[in-house]
């Protein structure tokens, strides 16, 4: 066998070993990936025992303590504790818990999808799959089974009806910037509010920092939460709003409130939710029987019929509302958002202040 010969022949075989490990690995993934789990009568009377489950979660309260009672009301005998505060805090609010060894979450729900894979990394969560995760887009799920995208919101802009003539609103981004809007607009703050973050982050992937600067310039009303730049709006505090959750929007139009969505002309950020279950859940089996009721159709009609968007193919949009294919959407990759997380906050508050 010549040289030539035999050096080929080894670059086969290694070839064929690199190959037959990459084979083993992706068996290895796919076994560590737990098969999809539904309700059953064990589990529903093993999570009955336990009597509660802790949900910690940045959807706005009054949707959160509407889906708990839900949930209640199929399976009586369990309480739903909701810890209802910013995606931002909650997520410091675990790490301070975990790093005292305190395990009070059972399951946890997040509008920052990079707390997800933070979570998943760190091994704070425990792979479960709800039976009708299955179904959902490969890209609203995580292949290991730690998570999936409980909901999609979308982080809009507005006006109060009675303070600005439709003509004369805002239709983009670029339009806040103009003169006439200086002290007549409220955002949202990206140190709190995880639907913010998002946003933040997918604005200045679309347009960079200097459009930031500029909107700062603009003495612009800040409030935490994503939830309160619509209140404020509907109250008339504030004619416009740079941005803000749209569920929220859907609710306070549906209550006949004066105020109006804008879907601006450069796109609308699109967030995804996510939650799982956690690891050391003080009420495992309660927790995995909200996760299988949170992915349910039921559980996802829910969440639409009050504003939010699901990803699920088989939850109905309400009558009137937008769908998704039809908008033009900006959206960002998780893992590059979860690296710039504290660039960004630092960031914002050179221009925006704490």
């Amino acid at each position: 066998m010549s040289r030539l010969t035999r050096r080929v022949t080894a670059m086969a075989m290694a070839g064929t070993e690199r190959l037959a490990l990459a084979a083993l690995c992706v068996l290895a993934l796919c076994a560590a990936a737990p098969a999809p789990s539904p309700v059953t009568p064990d589990l529903v009377a093993a999570a009955q025992k336990e009597g509660r489950v802790v949900l910690y979660t940045s959807i706005e309260l009054h949707l959160a303590e509407r889906l708990g009672h839900a949930f209640e009301a199929k399976y009586p005998g369990i309480t739903v504790q909701v810890e209802r505060s910013g995606a931002e805090r909650n997520f410091q609010r675990i790490a301070q818990e975990e790093a005292s060894n305190v395990h009070a979450a059972d399951v946890v729900e997040s509008s920052d999808i990079g707390h997800a894979l933070s979570w998943k990394r760190d091994g704070l969560l425990a792979a479960y799959v709800p039976e009708d995760v299955a179904k959902y887009p490969t890209d609203a799920r995580d292949p290991d089974g730690f998570y999936a995208a409980d909901r999609a919101t979308l982080s809009v802009m507005g006006y109060n009806t009675h303070l600005v003539k439709t003509g004369d609103a805002p239709k983009s981004f670029a339009d806040l910037l103009d003169p006439k809007w200086s002290e007549k607009i409220v955002k949202a703050h990206p140190g709190y509010s995880g639907t913010i973050m998002t946003a933040t982050f997918e604005q200045i992937e679309a347009l960079g920092w200097p459009y930031f600067a500029k909107l700062a310039g603009q003495h612009v009303m800040q409030t935490q939460s994503a939830t309160d730049p619509p209140k404020k709006l509907a109250l008339g505090e504030r004619p416009v709003m740079a941005d803000g959750s749209e569920y929220v929007m859907f609710e306070l139009i549906a209550a006949g409130n004066p105020i109006a969505i804008i879907y601006p002309t450069e796109g609308t950020p699109l967030i995804l939710g996510s939650a799982g279950v956690m690891k050391d859940a003080p009420h495992p089996h309660a927790a995995r029987l909200f996760l299988n009721y949170l992915f349910s159709l039921e559980g996802q009609q829910l969440m639409s019929d009050a504003g939010t968007r699901s990803l699920d193919p088989e939850v109905k949009e309400p009558k009137g509302r937008v769908p998704l294919k039809n908008l033009k959407l900006i959206r960002g990759d998780p893992e590059a958002q979860e690296k710039a997380i504290e660039a960004i906050k630092r960031k914002y508050a050179e221009y925006f202040g704490t």
